[in-house]
């Protein structure tokens, strides 16, 4: 018996210890945070400095633009903006800020709950105070010191600041996107509308705004902004601040967007657009520190060809006329966007169809179909024959039937190379299908290719959307000799201080064989080059006398697209012109359009520099082949054109000994029309096997 009381004596002391050393603890923990808040308190209010300005500058050290995110905010007093607003962002953001004295320790609890059980930090808990609180600051590092002293900021904030005036600060220094900063400058931007008359459709629209400015941005992703719209109401409905009949109007309501005509981003603003969102969504950085400011952001823009282009974008599609157009430009060998023309004018519609726009390309998708047939064994002599063809569905549907432009045939056998300057359609479906099914879209993708391609025939022929950056991007290794670059629009990111928040280098990898990317090259010469003119003329005779320098390059065309990318040693440019909603080309009056928008930018960019040629690999050999008979070459046969082979693959038999035994001539094409049938249409068998396999 003792020795069980001694044991409960033991039990009994130790649950003392415990509880004395929880309440020490307690005491403790209350006097640290007693003393914090007094502190914080004898602080007084913090001082009210807004963020430093962001300073963009071109790849030559020009300051293109400076994002004025400090005291050249258009300041509004909180009885001068719509009480929808106010609703609209309490209810979205912080919806007991008025109960609250700076932290809300249930959606904290909450968001950390949340954290754990996704293993992410995906769950933000910030109240009004603590966002305003951050927008004062300079430093936005995610570090303890700055979570510290943003915690002080909050405090004194919500102790010696009445709480109309946080929200009034609040919502005249936060990010609404495309350089609009506070409400004001949000509500004349996108509805050209005092904020103190914004309805409360409109006010949901621009509260969803700075939680993602890029990503909700209502001209390049309305989807996503009217979705989060329509969620700010319901809450808004929920928490009894809209009544049913005031919903109903609000959810109904036709949203329509205007743009500022003191908008600030006048240099280059949809390339000014994709440095922000890139900054954020490609490279990670913190979406606080990008609005903050105090940034010094080096780009890679050339403000003489931007100008160059934008000036011919102009000059070609008059304001007048509803038709759209996008301009891409860039170093091939490092990827460096050079220069970037959204549409023809920002103010009027800031979507970036460079970038987020998807079209199908036509025939400028064939440089990736050729390129594979060089590596399956193709050469610029190649002969297939054009004329109409059905090509059989073995699924018993309608057979597949593509037509060349305006329904112009050889009705004879051709060369690779004058199906790529002449744009050949039905050459090119036929040695699609004498290839495997995949090898046209791993190419594609090898030469960056990113967007989703459909595996049937008419792929061939540019069918699958690609974006103009993604399309000029992929025409690099044709123009580098083989190498795979990413895109770059940024250099250097600094802080106000001076310190490299983030620093880009090329990215680079070889993808393309250089003798068959060289090859490729000097096929895509062949558009420009007027003396192929045969059955039906080069497609680019029309821009060809204007042509000042060694370039390669395809267009193509769609019944709603027309599109020129093409390339000299030290630039690449593509060009789209088309309608938004896809209505379909007048091509009499804009089928040419790109290619001069495209030859002039091109002309006008380069016009003081050196005129390079694309240098020969070793292994390629020049051969001048006849333009009748897709032979070597003779005085006695015709016109012919000079084009590159690797070694030993040119054809060995002159023209003139075919034009001396026409009879056996007509007899061998016959046995070759035999040949290439029964090769096609085993070809597709095995092709449609492929594809359901």
């Amino acid at each position: 018996m003792e020795i069980t009381t001694r044991r409960g004596k033991t039990r009994k002391s130790k649950l003392r210890g415990l509880f004395r050393l929880t309440m020490v603890l307690a005491i403790v923990g209350v006097l640290s945070l007693l003393f914090i808040f007094i502190y914080a308190y004898t602080l007084g209010p913090p001082p009210m400095e807004l963020s430093q300005s962001t300073t963009l500058y071109s790849a030559d050290g020009e300051v293109i633009n400076e994002q004025h995110r400090g005291r050249q905010r258009e300041w509004t007093d909180l009885e001068d903006v719509s009480p929808y607003v106010i609703d609209a962002f309490i209810s979205v953001e912080d919806r007991k800020f008025y109960e609250h004295h700076g932290f809300d320790y249930t959606r904290i609890a909450g968001a950390v709950l949340k954290n754990i059980q996704t293993l992410s930090m995906s769950q933000g808990a910030s109240t009004i105070t603590q966002q305003y609180a951050r927008n004062l600051f300079l430093n936005h590092d995610k570090t303890w010191d700055r979570k510290i002293r943003e915690a002080f900021y909050t405090l004194r904030l919500e102790w010696h600041v009445p709480k109309e005036d946080i929200l009034e600060g609040y919502i005249n220094t936060i990010n609404f996107g495309h350089g609009a900063y506070g409400i004001e400058q949000a509500a004349q931007m996108y509805f050209d509308t005092p904020a103190s008359e914004l309805n409360a459709a409109q006010s949901a629209l621009v509260a969803g705004l700075p939680r993602g400015p890029s990503y909700y941005s209502p001209y390049a992703h309305p989807d996503r902004a009217e979705d989060r719209q329509e969620l700010i109401l319901s809450m808004m409905h929920e928490q009894d601040v809209l009544s049913t009949e005031e919903y109903e109007e609000a959810i109904h309501y036709e949203l329509t967007y205007e743009t500022s005509e003191d908008e600030q981003s006048t240099v280059a603003p949809y390339f000014q657009d994709t440095v922000e969102r890139e900054l954020v969504e490609r490279y990670d950085l913190d979406p606080e520190i990008v609005e903050a400011g105090g940034l010094n952001i080096y780009t890679t823009l050339d403000p003489d060809l931007q100008e160059t282009a934008e000036r011919y974008m102009e000059s070609e599609l008059p304001g007048d006329d509803p038709v759209q157009g996008a301009v891409v430009s860039m170093d091939p060998h490092s990827g460096d966007v050079k220069a970037m023309v959204g549409g023809k004018d920002y103010r009027e519609s800031p979507f970036n169809r460079a970038v987020d726009a998807r079209r199908s390309p036509g025939s400028a998708f064939k440089p990736f179909l050729y390129y594979a047939a060089l590596e399956n064994g193709f050469t610029p002599a190649t002969p297939l024959k054009s004329e109409p063809t059905s090509f059989p569905n073995p699924d018993g549907e309608d057979p597949y039937e593509p037509g060349n432009y305006e329904g112009v045939y050889a009705n004879d056998f051709i060369t690779l190379a004058q199906a790529i300057a002449y744009s050949d359609n039905i050459f090119a479906v036929k040695t699609h299908v004498l290839q495997e099914a995949e090898a046209l879209i791993e190419t594609a993708e090898a030469a960056g290719i990113e967007s989703p391609l459909s595996p049937n025939l008419s792929l061939a022929l540019g069918t699958s959307e690609v974006s103009v950056l993604e399309l000029t991007n992929a025409y690099s290794p044709f123009a580098n000799g083989g190498e795979h670059v990413e895109h770059r629009l940024i250099e250097r990111v600094e802080d106000h201080k001076g310190n490299v928040l983030l620093e880009t280098e090329p990215e680079k990898e070889e993808v393309f064989d250089p003798a068959l990317a060289y090859i490729m090259t000097d096929l895509m010469t062949l558009m420009f080059d007027t003396r192929m003119n045969d059955y039906t003329s080069v497609t680019g005779h029309s821009i060809a006398h204007l042509l000042q320098r060694p370039a390669a390059g395809k267009s193509g065309s769609t019944p709603s697209d027309s599109w020129m990318v093409g390339f000299t040693p030290e630039l690449v440019t593509g060009v789209w012109v088309g309608y938004d909603d896809n209505t379909e080309l007048e091509h009499s009056e804009h089928g040419q359009t790109a290619k001069r928008i495209w030859i002039n930018t091109l002309e006008g960019s380069l016009d003081d520099g050196l005129k390079q040629d694309f240098s020969t690999p070793e292994g390629v050999e020049e051969v001048d082949i006849d333009v009748g008979t897709g032979l070597l070459a003779d005085e006695a046969c015709g016109p012919s054109y000079t084009v590159a082979f690797l070694e030993n693959t040119a054809p060995q038999d002159s023209c003139v000994e075919m034009i001396e035994d026409k009879e056996a001539d007509e007899e061998a094409q016959e046995e070759q029309e035999e040949r290439e049938n029964e090769k096609l249409m085993d070809k597709l068998k095995r092709w449609f096997s492929t594809h359901e396999e």
